[in-house]
């Protein structure tokens, strides 16, 4: 007995200062094997299998941006073995981007931890701070990285396996391949870039004020070069100018005057997605502001001190030199995407292709949202004979009005340019199909030559959805309302389309509801472009702005320090510090 309280007393100290080697110990005296139990504690992979006593679905939802954290905020928790992956752990309210750059909103202000959003009425899901680098769409798995940093040179593996897989990863910036954008631009796409941006800003004026520094190199420091008139340059391009004319030429008096902003644009225009009244007033705007517009301008090279473009209309090439420059020309596709899409055959695509559902065409279980996928509407004249054929139900050859009425709704829904068609052209309703040049009915039937004629223009008005949050949030409410529905019902996976009188879809395809958009201008003036064609430009829209992007904010928390930090910059000013 004492040799055994003896033993147990010594095994009780050894747990207490080495228990991760006793726990080797136990392990390979139960198993008869020391060294194959040392190995597996220090292995490079782990494999992250579903719980063998759970009957739950596992859903693996790859990003926490736009689309994943509105699909995580919609989806019935309780009902699915959740796993979130993605190499930040936060929400970032991207519109509010270029208001971080200059000191007007502060970055924690925008960004929610998605612990928080995963995490509602006892219900969580499981959230994994790794990179996914591997979709294995045949084995149904997915292989990611940790983020931080490890002392190992080789990062542990994670393995995970999945039912339904989610893909919201987003996209990174197109460069075009242009060389040097890489090494010496800024982006604007995180919240990192943001903060990148407004230390440089800071940095610029600092170099500028040191009293060894020419005037010629004043003006380098103090040119800044903004790549790309789409929304989120112009905004930046606007914040800028408001923050040097409002705070930093008070605290840098003596280079003020050295200041200059270039905004490039490749083509004609800028803010080409919105309407010619709001194009015209913005350019008109910055002249008067003194933003050196230069459109049909394209860059061709970016050195570490020079900007080489290309005059579009004349061909000429200049340098311009520069102390610091944004890029913002669009998106581009990350690495992730463009190995899966060649393992499924979408190799001569810029996206994820999906289908109405949002479901990737090629697989049964993984679907994509947001800026790395798009929906591939299918073209109606493809279509034509087999909707003609369901729809006479007769077998007569001919379709009347009727039967042509009956199976539009049906059709509307599963090819939207239809509706868009009709709208465009403002007919009054689908019996104006049957009319001819001149107006007047020509028959009361249709054959398949006719039908085909009636529709023939409607693929013209397909368009593609734009890569926006809006667009990837409204993505995310719909597919987690579809899976909740799963859930209840205990079905399969969404099946291929069917047209009325063969049953319907039992899930409504996805359909974009365009809730309007915004372009801050600086000075305290925005122009915003609403449904139905309706066009504000000024101060009331800007307040309109506010309103707005308060009421979008993802909880409370955030909606409340963002309208804090709009009081303080109108009671104090913008903040200068570098920090």
């Amino acid at each position: 007995m004492r040799i055994l309280s003896s033993f147990v007393e010594k095994g009780s100290r050894f747990y207490k200062d080495h228990p991760r080697y006793f726990k080797i110990l136990v392990v390979a005296a139960v198993s008869g094997g020391s060294l194959l139990a040392y190995s597996s504690s220090n292995s490079s992979s782990h494999h992250v299998t579903g719980d063998s006593e759970s009957k739950k679905k596992r859903i693996v939802v790859l990003g926490t941006g736009w689309g994943a954290s509105s699909y995580l905020k919609n989806l019935d928790l309780a009902s699915y073995d959740v796993q979130v992956v993605a190499p930040r752990n936060y929400f970032a309210f991207t519109p509010l981007l270029p208001s971080v750059t200059c000191g007007t909103v502060e970055a924690r202000s925008i960004v929610e931890p998605i612990r928080n959003i995963i995490k509602r009425g006892g219900e969580s899901a499981t959230f994994w701070e790794a990179e996914c680098f591997k979709i294995d769409a045949k084995e149904k798995k997915v292989h990611c990285r940790p983020v931080q940093k490890s002392e190992s040179k080789d990062k542990e593996e994670i393995i995970m396996d999945y039912d339904y897989l989610i893909v919201a990863v987003g996209a990174r910036v197109n460069t075009f391949n242009t060389p040097g954008v890489e090494e010496n631009c800024h982006f604007l796409k995180e919240v990192e870039d943001a903060q990148r941006i407004r230390r440089s800003v800071i940095d610029c004026f600092e170099k500028a004020s040191l009293p060894n520094i020419s005037e010629e190199e004043k003006k380098k420091h103090l040119h800044f070069v903004v790549v790309g008139g789409g929304p989120t340059g112009v905004e930046f391009a606007a914040s800028l100018h408001d923050f040097v004319k409002e705070d930093i030429s008070r605290l840098y008096p003596k280079v003020k005057d050295f200041v200059k902003i270039t905004l490039l644009e490749a083509g004609d225009h800028i803010l080409t997605m919105f309407d010619k009244r709001i194009t015209a007033f913005a350019e008109e705007k910055f002249k008067r502001d003194g933003i050196d517009l230069k459109t049909g301008s394209m860059v061709v090279e970016v050195t570490n001190n020079a900007i080489r473009t290309k005059e579009r209309s004349s061909g000429e090439v200049s340098s311009v030199p520069y102390g610091m420059a944004v890029w913002s020309t669009g998106i581009g596709t990350r690495p992730l995407i463009s190995e899966f899409m060649q393992q499924i055959g979408q190799t001569t695509r810029r996206v994820l292709a999906t289908d109405e559902w949002l479901r990737v065409q090629g697989s049964d279980c993984i679907y994509a949202l947001g800026d790395c996928a798009s929906i591939n509407q299918r073209r109606i004249m493809e279509d034509i004979a087999v909707i003609f054929s369901k729809t006479d139900k007769d077998n007569s050859g001919k379709l009347t009005v009727k039967q042509f009425q009956d199976v539009i709704t049906d059709i509307c829904e599963r090819y939207p340019q239809v509706k868009l068609y009709l709208k465009n052209k403002k007919l009054k309703g689908i019996s104006d199909l049957l009319k001819d040049s001149e107006g007047k009915n020509n028959s009361t039937e249709l054959d398949i030559e006719k039908f085909k004629s009636a529709l023939s223009q409607v693929d013209s008005e397909m368009k593609m959805l734009p890569a926006t949050g809006q667009v990837a949030a409204q993505e995310g409410v719909y597919l987690a309302n579809c899976f909740n529905q799963m859930a209840e019902r205990e079905k399969n996976p969404v099946g291929p389309p069917r047209i009325r009188g063969e049953g319907r879809h039992r899930f409504h395809p996805f359909r974009y509801k365009h809730l309007g958009q915004f372009a801050p201008l600086g000075g305290e003036q925005t122009a915003a472009q609403l449904p139905g064609d309706w066009v504000s430009i000024g101060h009331s829209s800007q307040w309109l702005w506010y309103s707005v992007y308060a009421s979008k904010q993802v909880s409370w928390r955030t909606r409340t320090m963002v309208v804090s930090d709009w009081m303080r910059r109108f009671i104090f000013g913008r903040d200068s510090s570098r920090i």
